[in-house]
């Protein structure tokens, strides 16, 4: 999944000279925490709700925003995948990032958006159901599949975790169907079911 196909791509941006106030106008107007600088379509800055807090002072509002944004903020190309990005916004505790494109702004990318795209990618909102499974070995993850396939179950994504005792528990949301009989083939086979949530 590319950054391209889930970032904003009509952005409210402010100006190197546009004051402060400007700013946080514009924010509360269009319910955002980000505003890329630009002069032109080049970014050159980024202010933000908690960078613009310390300057929320009556005196303050009429400065440039040049004297307070986030000079060379953090940037992703619209041709990155969504982990990459999600990667970069969780190492740095941040909301968000311009997405540019050979200097150019083209886009925003926030963590709503990387949220809309992992509950896409997970199938989380679709009418679904959810085995969580501890595969008997050799057979693995492979052999848990076979069952759910022989059921006629559709697979829409997997996710994997490690229990406290070094496990690996599988988290298999499939297209809705009745899991009772595919739960209790599964553990004639061996493998523990951990749950089943229709």
């Amino acid at each position: 999944m590319k950054v391209k196909h889930w970032m904003i791509k009509e952005v409210v941006t402010v100006s190197p000279e546009d004051s402060l106030e400007k700013a946080l106008q514009l924010m509360k107007l269009h319910s955002i925490r980000h505003l890329p600088v630009v002069e032109g379509e080049k970014l050159v800055g980024l202010v933000t709700e908690s960078s613009l807090r310390q300057y929320m002072q009556p005196q303050e509002l009429d400065r440039p925003l040049k004297e307070v944004m986030i000079i060379n903020p953090l940037t992703i190309s619209p041709e990155a995948t969504i982990d990459a990005a999600a990667q970069i916004i969780y190492r740095h505790k941040i909301g968000g990032l311009p997405v540019v494109e050979e200097n150019r702004l083209v886009g925003i990318l926030t963590i709503t958006d990387i949220l809309e795209a992992f509950i896409e990618l997970m199938g989380i909102l679709r009418a679904s159901s959810r085995l969580d499974v501890i595969p008997k070995e050799p057979e693995g993850l492979d052999g848990v599949l076979e069952i759910i396939r022989g059921f006629g179950g559709k697979v829409i994504s997997i996710g994997m975790d490690v229990n406290p005792q070094g496990e690996k528990v599988y988290f298999i949301r499939l297209e809705r169907m009745p899991l009772e009989p595919v739960a209790s083939a599964l553990e004639v086979a061996g493998h523990r079911v951990i749950s089943v949530v229709d």
